[in-house]
């Protein structure tokens, strides 16, 4: 099959490379593929790309950003074959999006800061999307978003409607009283209720989280990775102490955390 070698690629290259793929002399994992067998790749692409933001670096970045392009061209391609629409197409829809979206660039209308412009874009959205209620804007959010992330859009969606805690004592309040409710389904052994318990009391913290102008989502990403570094110092640990983790009871084990605590504080031996 012909396909000329350059020496710098554009998109449209890449997409002229995944129809050849597609084809019926190209590769038979891609020729078989649709949007349902590459969505897992779609988000653990996205995922990549934030850990090389995450991380600072700009090569692994430049080469995620491709690896998230590749799944775009992908499936805009599998709708090209059904004439559906193109990549052009997509194209131009979110220019006209972004166009539409922003009338204080590109248009008349005055907003000087970001509030301003998140206002007038929530409104925007809604009118072309004719989403007359603010339960309407909810539902548009997408159910496969993180959990925590999805909350946090909802709750967004709910303050523009005027529906919100008052401030901060208040969320954390809520914290307080969703957290008694789990605990007395806990004592009470109303195990019925722990999913509906535990829900609550997550969605009253990322309220609170929203208020001390924190993001919930990172704040557990953050966490995740303090647990694995102490864990992997716990581990370091009782190699040091000739012991083996697994023969310590909750105590001796409470301790040894402990001890990987004090060690981070000061700064490590």
């Amino acid at each position: 099959m012909y396909f000329k070698s350059k020496e710098h690629y554009n998109v449209y290259d890449l997409a002229e490379i995944v129809k050849i793929l597609r084809s019926p002399e190209g590769c038979p994992w891609d020729k078989v593929q649709t949007h349902e067998t590459i969505r897992q790749n779609f988000i653990e692409e996205v995922y990549e790309a934030v850990e090389a933001i995450d991380n600072n670096d700009a090569a692994l970045l430049r080469e995620e950003l491709g690896d998230v392009l590749l799944q775009v061209v992908f499936h805009c391609v599998l709708e090209t074959e059904k004439n559906s629409f193109t990549f052009d197409d997509v194209a131009d829809e979110v220019c006209r999006k972004m166009i539409i979206r922003h009338p204080h660039v590109f248009g008349d209308v005055k907003a000087d800061t970001a509030e301003q412009v998140l206002q007038n874009w929530d409104t925007i959205k809604m009118d072309t999307k004719s989403q007359k209620k603010a339960s309407e804007a909810m539902e548009s959010v997408a159910k496969n978003l993180p959990s925590l992330m999805r909350s946090e859009k909802l709750q967004k969606k709910a303050n523009r409607a005027g529906f919100d805690y008052a401030g901060t004592d208040d969320a954390l309040k809520a914290v307080s009283d969703n957290f008694g409710l789990l605990k007395k389904s806990v004592e009470d052994g109303s195990c019925s209720d722990y999913e509906k318990n535990i829900g609550n009391l997550l969605f009253s913290i990322v309220a609170l989280s929203r208020f001390l102008k924190t993001d919930c989502e990172q704040s557990l990403y953050y966490a995740c990775n303090e647990f694995t570094e102490r864990f992997k110092e716990l581990e370091q640990l009782s190699v040091q102490k000739g012991i083996d983790i697994q023969d310590l009871d909750a105590s001796a084990l409470g301790q040894l955390w402990k001890e990987t605590l004090h060690k981070k504080n000061s700064g490590g031996d």
